[in-house]
């Protein structure tokens, strides 16, 4: 699975500006395949120019059409490209460090949270204003210029675009996270592992995905869990095949992908070893053969 920010920042087709910390991107080409499998330590926003383009997520599916803006929260998501026509998007990272700086700059002239305001799970559509839109054609004058703009710009742009959501009134969820993030507190552990579990991550990017090192997450996730990390994994993958096999009708090989294994001999096998019984043989008996 590929992250998603250094496949970016690595990639010399796409048109970018990095700056420090700082990432954005216009990205102009098709994938290869249908589907990718992206995840990304950092939070990011997309909009798109032109064509459409899919993200399934682990709580959704969410379709972008030209003039239309996502933001997704840090993780997993398998990414579907359509080929019918040209497809330009672009990409803004946005570090929780300038993120938590911006909050706390303007903190004392922000209104409380609505009560009520809806929770970002794994992603939320952006609603667009005047100042978002001057925000994107300005992004992208500066991305296709053969001079690049000074760093003060660049931030000064992003920290507009994240004062605009949180004063506008226009997108509240996004409002209400980005003043989470802005009160420091690292990604969960525990909803982080709950959401993306089925996604085929080593340990170290689990970690990265809760910014914390290899060593702090093992710690947090046994202190919460009472159970190491690849235990658990396996046994919540297990759990999610049992299910698929029990209430759809995807094969084996489809059900041990969407568990989050790659090797479907080795699935079959700790199947076995969990259940009592091959995969197909679980689905045959039914809930009277566990």
């Amino acid at each position: 699975m590929l992250n998603f920010y250094e496949g970016v920042r690595d990639d010399p087709s796409y048109n970018k500006l990095e700056i420090g910390d700082l990432l954005f991107a216009e990205y102009t080409c098709g994938l290869s395949d249908g589907k990718l499998g992206l995840w990304t330590h950092s939070d990011y926003l997309v909009h798109v120019v032109s064509g459409r383009k899919t993200w399934h997520t682990a709580d959704g599916t969410w379709e972008a059409k030209p003039g239309e803006t996502l933001f997704f929260k840090k993780g997993v998501a398998i990414v579907e490209q359509h080929f019918e026509v040209d497809f330009c998007l672009l990409i803004f990272f946005i570090p929780d460090d300038f993120v938590r700086s911006t909050v706390r700059e303007i903190a004392g002239s922000l209104a409380a949270t609505p009560a009520g305001t809806a929770v970002i799970q794994s992603a939320v559509r952006v609603d667009s204003d005047v100042a978002l839109s001057a925000f994107f054609q300005s992004m992208r004058t500066y991305l296709a210029g053969k001079e690049k703009p000074s760093e003060l710009l660049v931030r000064l742009k992003l920290k507009e675009l994240i004062v605009g959501i949180l004063t506008s009134g226009r997108n509240p969820a996004l409002a209400a996270y980005f003043r989470r993030v802005g009160e420091g507190t690292l990604p969960s552990v525990a909803e982080t592992m709950e959401t993306h579990f089925r996604f085929n991550l080593s340990l170290e990017e689990y970690a990265r995905l809760c910014h914390r090192s290899l060593s702090s997450f093992k710690r947090d996730f046994q202190n919460h869990f009472q159970e190491a990390p690849g235990k658990w994994l396996l046994r919540k993958r297990l759990d999610h095949a049992a299910a698929l096999l029990r209430a759809s009708k995807l094969n084996v090989t489809e059900i041990a992908f969407e568990s989050g294994f790659e090797d479907v001999s080795h699935f079959s096998r700790v199947f076995k070893e969990r259940f009592h019984l091959p995969p197909l043989s679980y689905r045959r008996a039914g809930p009277s053969g566990e």
